[in-house]
């Protein structure tokens, strides 16, 4: 389905050169923020308490921050989690107070306020937990990688492969880069949209790339410029349906999902407008700096001078 056809080619090659060096310095940027400031791990990864309270009434949260500042926990985070009765309180390791020990100091502080607040559940989430979930959300990350160059590999050539996971890993540093410079909260569920982006890039360049493959052998006099512009011309329009979609989707969880979906959602997004960047102007002119040709695809003809010698 096309919601509009382009006549004429557009000649994204031939800003390959101006697009590459942008995302280069956007990579850059984003490895020195990563460096220099680092992620703000939520509570999954560094350890504390999260604890579920449930009020008769909606929660004023502001209050609820105050009645937990008053009793020494100002850095903990406070949200709506499902309903506005029901509240997340996630509070990081404390040194000097066990798990069980810190919720009842937290119930009886906000029980002088409201006494119809009601606990739900309690977590504890300890130090090593967390180290454990930073290597293994790490483990999982190189695994995804090596399984898209595997995958790439065998359905195309090595050059597409190497050419998409550079494009790939470029979003996920990209979106780690926003996460460490304004210092959003890094949790397990922003890990797992990381791990989405992977993948759902990586379905964007497997469509250019089998248009790329299907015009090396139905364009035989383009240059490698040419259909490489032709693939990705071919297949905007359906990059612009499949991502507005997606977008649709997730701007409703950004916007109406609660603090709790916010920046799942926020990774996603980062995620889908530079994943469509980095498919047709990060991968598409690395492929074409990487040499590829009609031969990867087409072996030559033999003269008739080959075919007798041995």
């Amino acid at each position: 389905m096309e919601f509009f056809k382009i006549k004429r080619d557009i000649p994204f090659m031939s800003y390959g050169r101006y697009t590459t060096a942008i995302s280069l310095v956007t990579f850059l940027f984003a490895v020195f923020f990563l460096a220099t400031k680092g992620l703000n791990f939520g509570v999954d990864f560094t350890g504390g308490t999260v604890m579920e309270v449930h009020y008769a009434q909606p929660a004023d949260l502001v209050k609820v921050r105050e009645q937990l500042g008053g009793i020494g926990l100002h850095d903990a985070l406070v949200q709506n989690f499902g309903s506005s009765h029901d509240v997340l309180i996630q509070i990081p390791l404390k040194q000097n107070l066990a798990g069980a020990k810190l919720s009842e100091q937290v119930m009886d502080g906000l029980r002088k306020q409201d006494a119809s607040v009601e606990v739900r559940r309690v977590e504890f989430v300890g130090p090593q937990v967390g180290k454990d979930l930073i290597e293994n959300g790490a483990l999982a990350l190189l695994l995804v990688s090596l399984g898209i160059v595997g995958y790439l590999w065998m359905r195309f050539e090595w050059k597409f492969g190497l050419s998409a996971i550079i494009a790939n890993l470029h979003d996920v540093v990209i979106i780690l880069g926003f996460f460490a410079f304004f210092q959003w909260e890094f949790s397990l569920s922003v890990l797992a949209a990381v791990l989405a982006v992977l993948g759902y890039s990586v379905n964007e360049s497997v469509v250019v790339f089998d248009r790329i493959r299907e015009n090396f052998r139905t364009m035989r006099k383009a240059g490698v410029a040419e259909i490489i512009d032709n693939a990705i011309t071919r297949t905007m329009s359906r990059t612009i349906i499949t991502h507005g979609c997606t977008q649709m989707m997730v701007g409703a969880m950004l916007f109406l999902g609660g603090e709790t979906l916010h920046y799942f959602a926020m990774a996603l997004t980062i995620g889908i407008l530079f994943s469509i960047y980095s498919s047709v102007l990060v991968a598409s002119p690395i492929l074409m700096w990487l040499g590829v040709s009609r031969e990867d695809f087409i072996k030559p003809e033999r003269t008739e001078a080959e075919e007798v010698l041995p």
